[in-house]
């Protein structure tokens, strides 16, 4: 056929009749756009591409029937392709010189797996316009000092401390000319702030040569001093180096601001990615960006979020693709992340061939269709320009892109390992050849466009910084954490001193109002039959009659008054809208047209209760509620997990952020984690929540870093809930959740127990006992098995009347353990010879251990 693909002048793709004898040519064209990448020169140290790139050809001009010297003429048509081509007439070896040129050098690109043909038009020809655009002067002045300025903070450390493992940028340099770039062309698009989650190569390079880290701060603690002030070392304990954050304003030349949050890191690599995406989302909400908008603002238009990787640990960490997945879904996206890889080509001692099975690092991205960038890490302005290409394709099309920056590691995985070990051939390479900085000052200073005095003046004036912050002491101005902006600011480090207690009851009128507004629903919205009879109509009537309000409606009463007095809900996991145990009914399914209504959030114009129905992942899903609760205290997140085990799936963002976020970073987090739990014929996975494992993390006899509680009632759940609004501080809160207990009359309450003046109660002491002076047993107890307990103790007291002197007490919080509460209660008994702790779990499993 005579149609070949051609683009016309609206830069859009088209079938166009074109003269039969350039379909060779068209074909040969689109192919270097498509494979050029196979053969860049992207590599800084030039080594032979492992895994091996499969071969070139489909580049050769014979297979299209074309001859080096045969000449052609462009038609109109096939001229929209070559619109970086300039002459009319030219031969085969001149296009495909021209190609090479622009596909095939130190930077590349990669378009095949993106959809839309008019979308993978734009990011070609903007690519190659940005390629005939050279940098300006004062451009590549800003580059060199940046590489330069890097260099000496690498080398200054070298010197003053020349045992400490930095994890410095040296042979990555060029990721701050990236990351620089970024930033200022992200503020002329209008975007007012950026959240950045990165590693930690290269982490300290960008904290002082571009974010505006106090270096005093930083070598403080490589002092073996905290980064902390006095007053906060009561619960921080801090963290390494590599780990420190930031969150700065900048204003550029063209008087533009930007606020940069560079977010804490853990050790695990990639498991900020997720938490970073979600603190951009929370800013969204915050800024009123996007899908909180209240217009149709596209999201990402006031916050957006910039992720960088480690080449082995993008495709060896499971939770880049449940992040990557997630980018394009309802209530996760943010309108597209720029995804840069810093690609040393050796994972610890770990070569590429042996730490993945594709091509590229960045081959998994293939999976949501991104574009590629894979650019020469050694080419400062091949860099600037991946830059610039990646913010205009994320703000035009908001979605993700993956930039793979090609550059080396000049030490080993830390500057005390010797590399040479396990990669001798890329380490004689790397050690004879001058560094990234050094090559593009020398190759300015050639022409005279940068002097000698110049490149020396930066490292004076850098090293002069750094001694005048070595000599400091005392005088140190630390980064404020806790009063992040003035979001913050109304919270407070809670006392270690004290226990205190929160009224977090509400008026009936109140509740009444919100149980109503609950289900209803538009006229137009036709219910289940199921559902308008099991739960709404019966839940009418236990507002209007004074009856019980069991756990579903206890929830619902607990967010919609949080909602009513100013605070935003986001409750997510999966299934939760209907809940796993078919409960909730938080949202509403027309019967007919598949429409959802959530009732709650006609409750309020300006606070929304946000009902996600999450992917089937637990990592990547609890790291962006955790994103999500840390940005703003008046937040209420909440993740379930579809059974109590399922959170095991994300045990690594318990370990490095929910528990000790606050003691590494002063992090407070109000997130709360609901893990059903109970044995109950589930088997032995979903029965249990594995309680015994959050108490062992727990710090209960100090500074207490998370609430873990077990309740029995519908009340004390909806206290809970309120509590973690209403109180001056944030920590987690772990719930194991009931399913049996979700319809038990036992475990309804009546709505007294929610009005204003009641709260959570640490200890329920028994008041079934005659006289609490003859009570000889004590059994204590939490959760659901206390019904268990309760129900024998009836029937067995009928025969035996020694059971009438039994208390039964209930521990509703294990962590901070209630133990002023306990031993109130357990006075009551002053008989008591006998304490026993009872659980349906093993011995070896749920609370006993730890109490």
């Amino acid at each position: 056929s005579a149609n070949v693909t051609t683009r016309d002048t609206n830069n859009a793709f088209s079938r166009k009749e074109i003269d039969p004898n350039l379909q060779g040519v068209a074909r040969l064209i689109e192919q270097y756009e498509r494979y050029g990448h196979k053969i860049g020169k992207v590599n800084p140290l030039n080594l032979p591409r492992v895994p091996e790139i499969e071969s070139d050809a489909l580049l050769e001009p014979s297979l299209y029937g074309l001859e080096l010297n045969q000449e052609f003429i462009l038609d109109a048509n096939l001229n929209a392709v070559l619109t970086f081509i300039g002459r009319e007439t030219k031969t085969v070896e001149a296009l495909v010189a021209e190609l090479k040129a622009k596909f095939c050098g130190t930077i590349t690109l990669e378009t095949d797996t993106i959809e839309s043909a008019e979308e993978k038009d734009w990011v070609v020809n903007r690519f190659s316009q940005l390629q005939s655009q050279d940098a300006s002067d004062s451009e590549k002045h800003r580059m060199a000092e940046i590489l330069i300025k890097s260099q000496a903070l690498d080398q200054y450390l070298a010197i003053k401390f020349p045992t400490l493992k930095r994890y410095g940028g040296e042979g990555a340099e060029s990721l701050l000319v990236f990351v620089d770039q970024y930033l200022r062309s992200t503020s002329q698009s209008g975007v007012d702030e950026v959240m950045i989650g990165m590693p930690h190569r290269g982490r300290n390079n960008v904290l002082v040569s571009l974010l505006n880290f106090p270096i005093e701060v930083m070598l403080r603690k490589i002092k073996g001093l905290s980064e902390f002030p006095d007053e906060a070392l009561s619960i921080a304990t801090g963290d390494v180096l590599s780990h420190l954050s930031v969150s700065n304003d900048f204003k550029y030349e063209d008087g533009r601001k930007l606020h940069v949050n560079l977010i804490p890191n853990p050790s695990h690599l990639e498991a900020q990615v997720p938490v970073a995406i979600g603190k951009c989302r929370g800013r969204q909400q915050t800024l009123r960006d996007g899908d909180y908008s209240d217009g149709e603002a596209t999201r990402g238009s006031k916050a957006t979020c910039l992720l960088l990787h480690g080449d082995a640990s993008f495709t060896g960490q499971g939770i880049i693709m449940e992040a990557l997945n997630m980018s394009k879904l309802a209530h996760f996206d943010i309108g597209g992340s720029v995804h840069l890889i810093v690609n040393n080509q050796v994972g610890f001692t770990t070569p590429p061939h042996r730490g993945r099975s594709s091509p590229y690092t960045s081959d998994i991205g293939k999976m949501i269709g991104c574009p590629v960038i894979h650019v020469n890490g050694g080419e400062p302005e091949q860099v600037h320009r991946a830059a610039q290409l990646a913010v205009e394709y994320r703000h035009k099309y908001r979605k993700d892109i993956i930039i793979d920056l090609l550059c080396f590691r000049k030490w080993g995985h830390n500057e005390m390992d010797d590399p040479t070990m396990t990669q001798p051939v890329m380490y004689g390479v790397i050690n004879n050849r001058h560094s990234i900085p050094d090559d593009y000052a020398g190759k300015l200073k050639d022409l005279n466009i940068l002097t000698e005095t110049q490149i020396e003046s930066w490292k004076a004036e850098e090293i002069s910084r750094f001694n005048d912050a070595f000599r400091m002491n005392e005088s140190v101005e630390f980064p404020s954490y806790l009063a992040e902006g003035s979001n913050w600011g109304e919270m407070r480090l809670p006392s270690v001193q004290k226990v205190t207690t929160w009224d977090t009851g509400c008026h009936p009128d109140i509740l009444r109002f919100v149980g109503a507004k609950s289900v209803a629903v538009p006229k137009d919205l036709k219910t289940h039959n199921r559902i308008q009879k099991s739960h709404s109509d019966t839940r009418m009537t236990k507002l209007t009659s004074d009856g019980l309000i069991d756990w579903a409606l206890a929830e619902t009463l607990a967010f919609g008054s949080l909602i009513h007095q100013g605070y935003n809900i986001r409750l997510c996991g999966q299934d939760v809208g209907r809940g796993t145990f078919g409960h909730r009914h938080a949202m509403m399914v027309c019967q007919e047209s598949g429409a959802v209504n959530i009732p709650l959030n006609e409750l309020s114009e300006k606070c929304h209760l946000e009902v996600v129905n999450s992917l089937l992942s637990e990592e990547a899903v609890l790291a962006f509620e955790y994103g999500m609760s840390v940005e703003h205290p008046n937040r209420l997140v909440l993740w379930e997990a579809q059974f109590g085990d399922f959170f095991n799936g994300a045990q690594i963002i318990f370990d490095t952020f929910i528990t000790t976020g606050e003691a590494k970073w002063l992090q407070q987090s109000g997130l709360v984690i609901l893990l059903p739990h109970g044995y109950d014929g589930a088997g032995p996975e979903h029965s249990s929540c594995r309680i015994e494992r959050f108490l062992q993390c727990t710090n209960s006899a100090e500074d207490v870093n998370m609430s873990v509680c077990h309740p029995t009632t519908s009340a004390q759940y909806f206290h809970l809930l309120r509590r973690q609004m209403l109180r001056n501080f944030r920590k987690p809160l772990i719930v194991a959740s009931p399913k049996i207990l979700l319809r038990l009359p036992a475990a309804s309450s009546h709505i007294k127990e929610f009005e204003s003046g009641t709260h959570f109660l640490p200890v329920i002491g028994d008041t079934s006992a005659q006289s609490p002076q003859t009570v000889k047993k004590v059994i204590l107890c939490s959760g659901k098995h206390y019904y268990a307990l309760e129900d024998q103790r009836k029937k067995l007291s009928q025969n035996d009347k020694d059971l009438k002197n039994v208390a039964i007490v209930r521990v509703e919080e294990l962590c901070p353990f209630p133990t002023d509460a306990l031993r109130q209660e357990l006075a009551r008994f002053p008989s008591a010879e006998t304490f026993v702790w009872a659980q349906e779990e093993p011995r070896n499993m749920g609370p006993w251990s730890f109490v």
